[in-house]
């Protein structure tokens, strides 16, 4: 009797999220047939098992089964697991601060998220988490994982840790902590050069945008003269947010599409002439940790002309899941579609690539010798920026020397790009001088 109840539970539910996109007789007819196969197998297990089972248990880890042959992104979330995906985009949780992505082998951290437990201890965008407290990570699902990382603040969860050029993993014992995430900070450096960091794309972080743009320029005392835009170990968000945040830099065009199923255009986010900033110089700093929502940003201000990258290569995480809610409190996370960039541009597997290469290092990091016009790289030593600048943040040093020389920055990405267009209201590259600190 528990079998053939538990049978039409499976049925119902099947048919549930099949309404998605087709009824359940077309379903069936396209091949889900052996679904009475599952419910027998179901029930023999749920009658004949040696142990008592969770008769929900086993159709959770099913759904979960059958998800897991498809893509990393495309998960099912239990009622708990759930909530705890619907608390990301609040802004606050407990835990120890790591943005995750998951492969066949094990977890890969993305970012780790500024002053979290995570960061504090060293862990870098790309290391490979391989077990939390001594169980693997091969073929754990990301919710699972996130699940097992998260709890009451102050208890300890140990990680394995393997990165390129390691002899061997390292296991590193971390306190969970609170999580906050101030989703956007700003700074003003001299000659009117404004910084931005935007740490992940959550709820209002276009307001808090708006906001430290205003008050860049007030404490200025008039316009910006440039702005660097900091995208690094960003691991994305909601996707609206990304939107909104490039077209306040873009009067009109294609911010990013979205192709489904045999590229289908599913949807096209384009930019308005209303509220748009000024043509200022826009310097993007990016690298392997901004991902997602991040390198829809990018790509866009890049595709457009209206910004210059500079860093490393982004994280490639161009896939679109949609949340749909299910009856019982469980989510499902699916992928529907891939995002494009306004010149169609694949960013999944792929990343972007910044107009300028400028590694991650400290003293003697290779930086653009701005000013050279020949568009060479050589080996400079980061100097502190009127106070303003982190000596051993090359990227930010490299950035804020490209603000003050615009027209070489526009040349050298001339050369390297093959005659595209700067920024709109750019001025016409002249010779290159040499870069202002």
């Amino acid at each position: 009797m528990r079998g053939l109840r538990r049978s039409l539970q499976l049925l119902c539910a099947f048919a549930a999220g099949v309404a998605f996109h087709a009824s359940i007789g077309e379903a069936l007819a396209a091949g889900y047939g052996r679904l009475d196969v599952f419910a027998r197998v179901l029930a023999f297990v749920e009658n004949n098992y040696v142990d008592e089972v969770d008769g929900d248990r086993l159709i959770y880890d099913a759904i979960k089964g059958m998800l897991s042959s498809l893509d990393p992104h495309t998960t099912f979330l239990p009622p708990e697991e759930y909530q705890v995906m619907r608390a990301d985009t609040s802004g606050e949780f407990g835990g120890l601060g790591v943005e995750i992505s998951a492969d066949e082998e094990s977890l890969v951290v993305v970012a780790p998220i500024d002053d979290t437990p995570a960061a504090r201890a060293g862990i870098l965008a790309g290391d490979r988490i391989l077990a939390i407290d001594g169980e693997s990570t091969k073929g754990m699902g990301i919710a699972t994982a996130v699940r097992r990382m998260r709890g009451e603040l102050g208890t300890r969860v140990v990680l394995t840790v393997m990165r390129e050029g390691f002899a061997e993993p390292l296991e590193l014992a971390l306190l969970r902590d609170r999580v906050r995430m101030r989703s956007v900070e700003w700074r003003l450096y001299p000659q009117g050069r404004g910084y931005v960091r935007i740490k992940s794309f959550q709820e209002r972080t276009d307001e808090h945008l708006g906001k430290a743009l205003a008050a860049l320029e007030k404490e200025n005392g008039g316009p910006l003269q440039g702005l660097v835009l900091d995208l690094r170990n960003n691991p994305g968000g909601l996707l609206d947010q990304a939107v909104r945040v490039a077209d306040r830099f873009l009067e009109s065009g294609v911010i990013v599409s979205t192709q489904g199923r045999g590229g289908r255009l599913l949807e096209e986010e384009r930019a308005h002439a209303a509220g748009t900033e000024p043509g200022y110089p826009l310097v993007v700093l990016v690298n392997g940790g901004s991902a997602s929502a991040s390198e829809i940003v990018a790509g866009a201000l890049q595709d457009h002309g209206r910004a210059v990258l500079l860093g490393t290569t982004t994280f490639g995480k161009g896939s679109v899941q949609t949340v749909i809610d299910l009856d019982d409190g469980s989510g499902l996370k699916m992928t529907v579609a891939r995002y494009h960039t306004p010149s169609q541009r694949a960013i999944h597997g792929k990343g972007i690539e910044p107009d300028l290469p400028v590694e991650e290092a400290g003293e003697g990091a290779i930086v653009p010798a701005l000013g050279d016009g020949g568009g060479r790289f050589v080996p400079v030593a980061a100097s502190r920026d009127a106070g303003a600048a982190s000596a051993d943040d090359a990227q930010l040093h490299a950035a804020l020397r490209a603000l003050g020389a615009w027209d070489a920055v526009l040349a050298m990405r001339r050369d390297a790009k093959g005659a595209r267009a700067g920024p709109p209201g750019a001025r016409k590259p002249a010779e290159a001088v040499q870069a202002a600190p």
